[in-house]
């Protein structure tokens, strides 16, 4: 059986956002809310990568120079 995922819960905010965006927004028909939302989670993701990859970027960089060094694990069990 299928389960549907919860409704994510909403609030109402207060925002400035700049009147031409607005009244090109409304023209094309776009929901603001959701064009907003949407936005959000994207910065949302960016941001988390970039401090992921903050985190992680010793990590990264000296996995890196292994395959510089070395090339890419198991490559020679590669059929292409």
């Amino acid at each position: 059986m299928l389960q549907s995922t919860p409704k994510a819960q909403r609030k109402s905010v207060n925002t400035s956002i700049d009147s031409r965006l607005l009244e090109d927004a409304k023209a094309l028909g776009i929901n603001i809310s959701r064009a907003a939302e949407e936005g959000i989670a994207k910065a949302i993701s960016a941001e988390k990568t970039r401090r992921w990859q903050e985190e992680n970027r010793e990590a990264i960089e000296s996995s890196n120079d292994y395959v510089r060094r070395n090339g890419p694990p198991l490559a020679k069990y590669r059929p292409f």
